[in-house]
């Protein structure tokens, strides 16, 4: 039977991933197997670029944790498996889905997306979204046409109040 200061361990530990999971907007689990320790280290530096970090616990300890958040991720918790958890919505996911593009040997399995269980394909639609800046450039260069279009219609109006001016004043 285990002892007491190991039970202890195991609930703090427990308690740092549910602190962990409550406090990130975006949390992906994902199998690393295959990849090298440059990878990884490569992979955790974009991730603290994007307020991210990665963390490999036990599959039975990241279990309890979810039971007691009353959420389900059976049937992913097999194998080596890290955990992302990220303080933004949507970098960290752009991060690792890029990131798993170049890299075959990493494999996103699930995710929790806003405190909700969110599959494959919904990260995946998430990764797809443009980054902050990015929409920010979209509006501009959308609202640019509408302030373009205003003044080429003032200026052809002062042009036309300077031609009706010089008919009517000569």
């Amino acid at each position: 039977m285990a002892s007491e200061k190991i039970l202890n361990e195991k609930k703090i530990i427990v308690s740092e991933i549910i602190d962990n999971i409550k406090n990130s907007e975006s949390v992906i689990l994902f199998q690393y197997q295959g990849l090298t320790v440059a990878d990884l280290s490569a992979l955790r530096n974009k991730l603290r670029e994007a307020n991210a970090e990665v963390k490999v616990y036990k599959n039975t300890l990241l279990k309890r944790s979810l039971d007691e958040l009353n959420l389900s991720l059976d049937g992913f918790l097999e194998g080596p498996n890290a955990i992302l958890f990220g303080k933004n919505l949507l970098e960290p996911i752009k991060v690792i889905a890029d990131f798993a593009k170049e890299h075959d040997k990493l494999d996103i399995r699930v995710g929790i997306i806003s405190g909700a269980v969110a599959d494959i394909n919904t990260i995946r639609e998430y990764a797809s979204i443009p980054s902050r800046d990015g929409l920010l450039t979209m509006l501009a260069g959308g609202m640019m046409k509408y302030v373009k279009d205003l003044a080429i219609g003032l200026n052809l109006y002062a042009e036309q109040l300077e031609e009706n001016y010089k008919i009517g004043g000569i």
